[in-house]
């Protein structure tokens, strides 16, 4: 199955098992190819080719799974059964043998990688950018994240925290930004 036939089969399978879970909000099922692939699609732009990704809060597996097909080496974090029972499905229909999915929280997860690695970590809808660096504080990454518009109230509130660089970049497919933020440890 190639990249097309992959996201044919995607969309499908979040509109049968959305019917039985909260997966992506009901209104945006007839959009899922803009408003959900397109969206995190657009981090291929701007992630290190060839590195493996860590996707915190995957839920219905965005950006993870989406970039999974796109190539990247991917694990999806995500600690909500039922979730992972999707993912999982997803994985095994697609036969993505980059995607790994990981059944716990985040902070167990991070807690556990060598902290002489670095990361590439990757949320989409998963947490204030503050509790986000919380999450990673540890690790030395680089982090992507497709944030709303409500950014620069995040990252005021971040930046009471943390000491960070960030760049913003415009989202292609609505009002709102990647953030691209590098931090050591």
């Amino acid at each position: 199955m190639n990249n097309k036939g992959k996201f044919v089969r995607y969309a499908e399978m979040l509109r049968d098992w959305s019917g039985r879970m909260n997966l992506v909000a009901p209104s945006t099922l007839d959009n899922i190819e803009t408003r959900h692939f397109a969206d995190c699609a657009q981090l291929a732009d701007v992630l290190p080719h060839g590195a493996q990704i860590i996707d915190l809060g995957s839920g219905a597996g965005f950006p993870g799974v989406v970039l999974a097909i796109l190539g990247w080496d991917v694990v999806c974090i995500e600690s909500i059964g039922k979730k992972v029972a999707f993912l999982t499905a997803v994985k095994d229909e697609l036969k993505l043998d980059n995607l790994t999915i990981y059944h716990g929280r985040v902070e167990n997860y991070v807690d556990a990688l060598p902290r002489d690695g670095k990361y590439i970590v990757t949320a989409r809808a998963f947490a204030p950018l503050v509790k986000i660096l919380d999450y990673v504080a540890k690790i030395n990454c680089r982090l992507f994240l497709l944030k709303g518009r409500e950014i620069p109230a995040e990252i005021s509130v971040a930046k009471r925290k943390y000491k960070f660089k960030y760049e913003l970049i415009p989202s292609k497919t609505g009002d709102g930004f990647i953030i691209i933020i590098q931090k050591g440890r």
